[in-house]
């Protein structure tokens, strides 16, 4: 069946906000999208919108989050401990185990309906491990996969010691996305001693502060982002204030 493929993603920067009051935004877009859909089915093609794609980027206050099948045995501390570090919980709708958000870290939820890109979830994965690893080599770090394992890593080869700098989890109804990647930037990373991140045990994360041993404007790494995605995607993007 022929679709109205729309190629144009709005980008929406949140700044730091509360986790959930972030999920509610996302959940308030794909459900516009998926409504737009719906309507779009029983309408003859030259009479069919196009649906909208989004892309938010966002800080969070110091919170653990664990998809709805992780193991909530991987977070390593009780409510008096998160309490006490100032973090939060939630049990939420993504895949993948349990991960952190926090300050210095860039979170991006892409909104898309995949159907104006393409309705290849593995391929959807891979394209933002892509734009990460595009992006590290602009700061001259080799990025890269590990079999079997969603993320960008660095020293994936096989050899020395693997360590993940972005983790990726996402959710999709009716091909329309939601949650995303989180890409360590200039988190600290005693946060992750409080989980087995992702559930993976053997292996350690990292951050570009940690890489570079220096801090890095967070601002200047969402535009290198922003490029990568736009041009792995062939997407156009387009800034919009929030409606929050």
């Amino acid at each position: 069946m022929p679709y109205k493929k729309n190629h144009n993603v709005y980008f929406i920067n949140l700044g730091m906000i509360d986790y959930k009051k972030a999920w509610d935004y996302q959940e308030k877009l794909s459900q516009k999208i998926i409504q737009e859909k719906l309507k779009n089915r029983n309408k003859p093609f030259q009479e069919q919108t196009i649906t909208p794609n989004y892309l938010i980027f966002c800080e969070h206050p110091h919170v653990y989050t664990l998809g709805k099948s992780g193991d909530f045995n991987n977070l390593l501390i009780n409510d008096e401990d998160l309490h006490r570090k100032g973090a939060s919980f939630y049990h939420i709708n993504r895949g993948g185990d349990i991960t952190y958000h926090g300050p210095g870290q860039i979170v991006g939820y892409p909104i898309f309906d995949l159907e104006n890109f393409t309705t290849d979830i593995h391929k959807y994965l891979r394209n933002i491990e892509e734009a990460i690893i595009l992006t590290l080599k602009d700061y001259g770090i080799q990025g890269g996969r590990i079999p079997g394992l969603t993320g960008v890593w660095l020293d994936h080869s096989g050899s020395g010691n693997p360590r993940k700098i972005c983790a990726i989890g996402v959710k999709t109804s009716r091909w329309v996305t939601m949650h995303g990647f989180a890409f360590n930037i200039n988190t600290d990373l005693n946060y992750f001693d409080y989980i087995i991140p992702c559930g993976i045990n053997d292996k350690s994360v990292t951050s570009l502060f940690r890489e570079l041993q220096q801090k890095v404007e967070i601002s200047e790494v969402e535009e290198k982002i922003k490029l990568h995605l736009a041009t792995v995607f062939e997407m156009q993007i387009l800034d919009l204030e929030p409606e929050i």
